[in-house]
């Protein structure tokens, strides 16, 4: 075991996969926390959300994780898809992503918009332009197919709880290794002295 733990290739491959494991984690959690702090700002322009309901099925899954780009409201039109903070009924301070259906001038002359869900049977109420976050870009590849791993129990179990497992199980060898090395150091220079002594 010791000879495992002392190779070059086990330092290098285990300081690899650390690293990595370490940097994605603090990269998520951060990217999560400050659009959690900020109230949803953006991050270079952009915010990432998960999917909660399947009212974009056929565009968007549930537990998708979806890009929504920081655009420039003016150039929004019919088709697009975007993300707002509902304000009225049942969307009240949700965050909503769906479709633009409809573009209609308000009484103070300024854009409304109607949106609708793909399979949602009826549209929302209109919203105003203070209340979008952006033009949906489209669904962030990797992280989602993670996220709909990661959401089932096998998943769970198989790429969280395992490697987490994994990891703090080497760490412990690792350190009970390291121990043991010192211990029978000591004991060389504990014999060497008594020797020198005799």
């Amino acid at each position: 075991m010791k000879k495992i733990f002392n190779s070059k290739p086990y330092r290098i491959i285990s300081r690899i996969l650390e690293t990595t494991f370490a940097i994605l984690l603090i990269l998520y959690l951060s990217f999560v926390i400050v659009q959690r702090v900020t109230g949803n700002k953006s991050i270079m322009g952009y915010r990432l959300f998960v999917v909660a309901t399947g009212s974009m099925s056929g565009a968007y899954e549930v537990n998708d994780v979806i890009a929504v780009k920081d655009w420039d409201i003016k150039k929004l039109k019919v088709g697009d898809d975007i993300a707002y903070k509902g304000n009225r009924g049942g969307l009240d301070g949700k965050l909503v992503t769906h479709r633009i259906i409809r573009i209609e001038k308000g009484e103070d002359g300024k854009n409304l918009f109607v949106t609708k869900g793909i399979a949602a049977p009826t549209s929302d109420p209109a919203i105003t332009e203070d209340q979008i976050l952006g033009k949906v870009m489209g669904i962030v590849p990797v992280i989602s197919q993670v996220n709909h791993v990661v959401k089932t129990q096998l998943g769970f179990f198989l790429f969280v709880f395992c490697p987490l497992v994994l990891v703090i199980v080497l760490e412990v060898l690792q350190t009970i290794t390291d121990i043991q090395i010192e211990n029978n150091e000591i004991k060389r220079i504990e014999k060497k002295e008594k020797e020198e002594v005799l």
